[in-house]
């Protein structure tokens, strides 16, 4: 999650690559046709778009802001089984999880839509949305504060 904050202050969302669910697996799991393709022009592409929303959020005092702590709802997790949302394999999902943050002394936040759990490591699949209209940066349910998660559907 600090590669992921550093991405949104610095406005360079390359470098929150590593916090980001691997090609790898993303190709190991799709049962659709093209999954490397998909990854590139949907997944990764819409995550550094979000990524650059984040930061225009943020504003001029970016820079400053402070990573307070990320809030995962527990009681979200579940299990999605095989050959749910196009998916040769099961996996752990937890949707709604909120990065909180300080700037210019006031506590805001904003909410990561879905991590997926792979081999034991959780990674951000869909930063600002799961399912998105236009081909644009999204920020998940801005917030004054810590804000509070709401459950969700996975795909």
């Amino acid at each position: 999650m600090s590669a992921l904050w550093s991405a949104i202050v610095l406005d360079r969302p390359s470098i929150a690559r590593s916090a980001f669910f691997p090609e790898s697996a993303y190709l190991q799991l799709k049962a659709i046709e093209n999954p490397a393709g998909d990854y590139e022009s949907r997944l990764l592409h819409d995550y550094y778009m979000d990524i650059e929303a984040a930061h225009r959020l943020l504003g001029a005092g970016a820079r400053s802001a402070e990573l307070v702590r990320v809030e995962v709802p527990r009681s979200y997790a579940h299990w999605v089984p095989p050959e749910v949302c196009y998916n040769r394999d099961g996996y752990y999902e937890t949707p709604n999880s909120r990065m909180i943050y300080r700037e210019n002394g006031r506590l805001r936040s904003f909410g990561i839509a879905s991590l997926i759990s792979w081999r034991g490591v959780w990674y951000v699949v869909h930063l600002g949305a799961i399912l998105r209209s236009a081909d644009e940066g999204l920020v998940d349910a801005p917030s004054e504060g810590a804000g509070y998660a709401e459950p969700s559907s996975t795909c």
